[in-house]
């Protein structure tokens, strides 16, 4: 998608698809081996149901009409008059600047913010190490002047099912979910030990047990991170947010979900 502020080149958009994914995520540093990406077949429970726990992110795929520009514009307008609750400050959000570079923005967003197992010294780690003490628009242009980045999007945009378009002109976005502790646990957390602060982290189980663990959405398009709520149960509280955010404003079927997931879903990258 390109949208105003964006700089002039545009990359090819990427398909939503697994295979398509799992490639651009094994190239950048994924272990595919501990997770990979599969599609989500629908909003219901039961076929929520069918993808393996526990998934630690989703990236939906949407339409961009103009009641949902309308909704997306008008809620970032109460954000920054009414604001939100306190994002947890590691959250790792970048401005998107490129055209069409919205499914690399949200594999970044994804592997820098869901505890994916990435391999050391990976182009995802190193971006992300370089990301930490940047402001989103340095991030930005930090992605803009890394070429790999632009290489595997490249790559990868050009191996999935469909046929390039010879058009990049597109009304197609992606963004994503994931999990964060309240902004107010990390504080919480933290023991004084000899001196130092010592940082405890989060129990395994809490986002399911829905304490302190909350949904953000995290879209290089948008003003920064979106609180979603708490979380009670990881995947279906996205499915709400999408059928409720989401769903009224576009009449187009033109939607798909990935869950990043334990390695028997999706497919393997192939080399």
């Amino acid at each position: 998608m390109t949208t105003e502020g964006k700089v002039d080149n545009r990359w090819i958009p990427l398909e939503s698809n697994p295979e398509v994914f799992n490639k651009w995520s094994k190239q950048a540093g994924l272990n595919v081996s501990q997770e990979r990406f599969g599609d989500i077949y629908g909003l219901d429970d039961d076929l929520l149901a069918m993808v393996p726990q526990p998934v630690i992110a989703v990236i939906l795929l949407f339409p961009v009409s103009e009641p949902l520009a309308k909704a997306r514009k008008e809620e970032d307008e109460q954000i920054a008059k009414d604001g939100q609750p306190k994002i947890d400050p590691t959250i790792l959000w970048i401005k998107q600047t490129i055209g069409n570079a919205c499914g690399t923005m949200g594999l970044i967003h994804t592997l820098a913010n869901s505890g994916a197992t990435l391999t050391p010294a990976s182009p995802i780690a190193k971006f992300i190490a370089e990301c930490q003490d940047k402001t989103p628009q340095e991030r930005a242009k930090l992605l803009e002047t890394t070429p790999l980045f632009a290489s595997i999007h490249a790559e990868t945009a050009s191996g999935g099912q469909t046929a390039v378009p010879t058009n990049l002109d597109t009304d197609l976005h992606f963004t994503c979910f994931v999990t964060a502790p309240e902004a107010e646990f990390r504080e919480r957390a933290k023991k004084v030990t000899s001196g130092e602060v010592v940082e405890t982290p989060p129990v395994e189980g809490e986002a399911a047990q829905g304490t302190g663990m909350r949904l953000v959405e995290l879209d290089g398009d948008r003003n920064g991170p979106i609180d979603r709520g708490e979380i009670t149960d990881f995947l279906k509280d996205v499915a709400k947010v999408v059928k409720e955010k989401y769903l009224p404003h576009s009449s187009s079927m033109q939607f798909s979900m990935l869950a990043l997931a334990p390695p028997e879903f999706g497919i393997i990258a192939s080399s």
